[in-house]
């Protein structure tokens, strides 16, 4: 049978799209990058992004050649020791995702701790997976009854995806991985019990792979203890540079090149001055420090880069992080711009500059000071106490320091104690003020005892605490009461306590955080008190390659002085007040009397002001 001119076009037409479909499905994908990936197939979650919809590269130019060194074939390593709110955390989902739909393989994140990765898993990991069809279409809801998919552990065609904490050794220790992607490396612990270091355990994962890549990003911490710092500095050591709008050469967006008046930034070369906008319009690229080398690419970054983030607030930040204290400038120093802080306190305080620092109060506390806190520490023969008087900015006093002599075991000198913390603390103008919190330490021979007597005086903010040494612990822990009189006990960061308290012994100047002390005598504070609170250095201590700072003795001095200072300090921090209101309620005249007596004495009112 003859086919009509007409059938034999519509046959041909059918066989071309037929082979067209075959050749479709046959041929091999187009080779992408990371960010190509992510240009065609990512799209942002509404609950985890300011700017949900499709990715788009082009919004953090900064980011294309970080993913795409992911692609090399020469780099193993790539570091990335930025600021926060960069978008270090897109960049690993977007990495996640690239190997998840283009080139399976097998994936662990890491992450600080095991709630951190849950967190991370259900609130940025799964919705990225939800709104991603390509994603959503080889990973199954976790909320199905699938044992392949759960909230630490999703599997998908040609590989899987673990999440482990960084605390948690044996999520570190199990199955070979190809890719390696650990978050905030420098919030991870030293060593996973008997383990050892967490990341190098997390990197010999890695080994049977050729093509393996191992990712580290994080915000630095302290020079000398900081691990992604130490990655970077024996990385490429690139930095993220922009031309300047006249002269065109490429430099690094830099802080101290930004003038406060008019904010704009100084070129390096030819000195002209350009605003934000006209910086950030021009087309940036990496320039290395340390191009020789090749598999291992390191990214320093700032918050000045960021589309999110403004020049103005960023200077409204910094002038509020110098005014509350070195504390807070450290951290705004490390999550902004991206850099280790350089802290010199643990070098030890010169105690012959706190003797020349006394003043003569004439009275029991001076003007400007706002809030009485307290800290005891239990030795075997007596009951060592401090009182210091907190103002605006955390600015202290030393208001007294004395010891009751007796046996703990005794309640005679604990009834001394109590009628001391009762004690009126009067100012010039006859006003006076009363502890407000105090802490006694638990940690010695009379732990029972010391329970007893804070249980019953909980109402009177009197807590028992028990230090904790250890670099990275919080200052204040939970509180809880396990033991036999239920007592409420407040775990101590003490090592973060002391770098706090050296830090302030170190400002020169009055103002946040400036440490006084008083001349009189009879206030306790003589050359065996500075003895005592300068009686400690802190020093970087390696083991097994690994360095920790550690807190040690000058000689035989006794450190009770500084320990006791800690305590008062955590006494505040546990009442937590508002020193600023409090203080311009005090100037409105808004004083408030928290206990009606009158002082037999002297004849004056007893308040604490503001609280």
């Amino acid at each position: 049978m003859l086919l009509s001119k007409k059938k034999k076009i519509q046959i041909k037409k059918k066989t071309i799209h037929l082979f067209k479909n075959i050749i479709k499905i046959l041929c091999p994908p187009p080779e992408l990058t990371v960010s190509q990936w992510a240009d065609t197939y990512r799209y942002l979650s509404q609950e985890a992004s300011a700017e949900p919809g499709r990715w788009r590269t082009d919004r953090t130019p900064y980011l294309k050649d970080i993913m795409d060194s992911v692609n090399d074939n020469e780099v193993e390593v790539i570091v990335i020791m930025s600021s926060a709110q960069i978008g270090k955390s897109e960049l690993l989902l977007n990495t996640i995702g690239y190997f998840v739909d283009y080139d399976p393989s097998p994936i662990l994140m890491m992450q600080p701790t095991e709630t951190n990765a849950k967190d991370f898993s259900k609130d940025r990991i799964a919705t990225m997976i939800r709104d991603s069809p390509v994603l959503r279409n080889k990973v199954s809801d976790d909320r199905e009854k699938d044992s392949s998919n759960t909230i630490l552990h999703k599997t998908f065609p040609g590989g899987h995806l673990s999440l482990v904490g960084a605390n948690a050794p044996a999520g570190l220790a199990s199955r070979p991985i190809r890719i390696l992607l650990a978050d905030e490396v420098d919030r991870y612990p030293l060593t996973v019990g008997v383990e050892g270091d967490p990341l190098s355990l997390a990197e010999k994962r890695t080994k049977t792979f050729w093509n393996k890549k191992k990712i580290f990003v994080s915000t630095p911490t302290e020079e000398g203890i900081s691990r992604i710092a130490k990655e970077f500095n024996s990385s490429t050591q690139e930095e993220w540079c922009l031309p300047c709008p006249v002269c065109g050469k490429f430099q690094p967006l830099e802080f101290e090149r930004i003038k406060f008046e008019d904010v704009t930034m100084e070129c390096k070369y030819c000195k002209e001055r350009f605003n934000e906008f006209e910086w950030k319009s021009g087309h940036g690229k990496w320039i290395a420090q340390n191009a020789g080398i090749h598999k291992k690419r390191g990214f320093h970054l700032n918050a000045l880069v960021s589309p999110w983030e403004r020049w103005e607030n960023i200077i409204a930040d910094f002038r509020e992080a110098k005014k509350n204290g070195t504390e807070t400038l450290k951290t705004w120093v490390n999550t902004t711009l991206g850099k280790v802080w350089k802290d010199k306190s643990g070098e030890g305080v010169d105690k012959k500059e706190l003797l020349k620092r006394r003043k003569t109060y004439d009275c029991d506390v001076p003007e400007g000071s706002i809030v009485l806190t307290a800290g005891v520490d239990v030795q075997d023969d007596r009951l060592e106490v401090e009182v210091v008087g907190w103002g605006i900015g955390k600015q202290s006093w030393g208001i007294e320091y004395t010891a009751f002599h007796g046996d703990p075991g005794q309640d005679v000198v604990w009834n001394q104690l109590d009628d001391y913390l009762q004690k009126n603390f009067y100012y010039n103008d006859g006003l006076a003020l009363v502890i407000s919190c105090v802490c006694i330490d638990s940690g010695g021979h009379y732990t029972t005892e010391v329970y007893r007597f804070c249980k019953t005086r909980e109402h009177r903010r009197i807590f028992a605490i028990k230090g904790y040494g250890g670099t990275g612990k919080p200052f204040i822990g939970k509180v809880s009461r396990n033991n036999r009189e239920r007592a409420a006990l407040f775990p101590l960061g003490v090592d973060t306590g002391k770098e706090t308290l050296l830090s302030r012994l170190k400002i020169e100047f009055e103002g946040p955080g400036y440490c006084n002390f008083p001349k009189e005598s009879s206030k306790g504070y003589d050359e065996n008190y500075f003895d005592g609170i300068t009686s400690e250095r802190r020093i970087i201590k390696y083991s097994n390659g690994i360095p920790k700072f550690q807190w040690i003795k000058k000689g035989n001095v006794r450190n009770e002085p500084l320990d006791i200072r800690n305590y008062a300090t955590a006494a505040l921090e546990i009442l937590n007040p508002d020193l600023e209101s409090m203080a311009e309620q005090n100037k409105n005249g808004n004083i408030f009397i928290q206990q009606s007596i009158t002082a037999r004495r002297k004849k004056r009112r007893i308040v604490s002001r503001g609280l």
